[in-house]
């Protein structure tokens, strides 16, 4: 196996594949889950008169805030720090390790060093542990090599 794959990555896109990256957290999901349900109950008991205007609001706020934190802010804010999304990038599928190599030099890594991969509209995610992770472009994929490369990760990383 000795497949290769060049690719660029789309702002857009990346800040897309970011938010999918805090969404599937599960610590976000539930903090999201409390502030909904707090929201909600204010909202009931604003409804009938059992409580002042105040908590209902604090509840869409804080909603609001996180919202805007997760969907908004965290994303822009890594795209920004990080360089390494302005660079052009050959990706290297071999047998014992993938490659990344660009016009600053190469990566290599393992296939044991990710602990598991998932799937966005626009991305493979290939994560070394639960906050580092690569993201990997589908677009400029053809059907065939997107195959290809999902039965890779597949067999080498798995979905966990």
């Amino acid at each position: 196996m000795n497949l290769h794959y060049p690719f660029q990555y789309d702002k857009t896109k990346v800040i897309q594949g970011l938010r999918y990256h805090f969404v599937t957290r599960p610590e976000i999901r539930i903090i999201l889950l409390l502030v909904n349900v707090f929201a909600i109950v204010a909202a009931i008991l604003f409804y009938m008169k059992k409580v002042r205007p105040e908590p209902f609001l604090l509840g869409s706020l804080l909603w609001l805030g996180m919202m805007s934190a997760f969907w908004y802010f965290l994303p822009n804010m890594i795209y920004k720090k990080s360089k390494t999304f302005q660079d052009s990038f050959i990706a290297h599928f071999l047998e014992n390790k993938l490659r990344l190599e660009s016009e600053q030099g190469y990566a290599d890594w393992e296939w044991t060093k990710f602990k598991k991969f998932f799937e966005s509209p626009n991305f493979f995610h290939l994560y070394f542990d639960d906050k580092s992770f690569l993201l990997l472009p589908k677009e400029e994929m053809d059907d065939p090599l997107r195959h290809e490369v999902r039965g890779i990760f597949n067999k080498k990383i798995g979905r966990k």
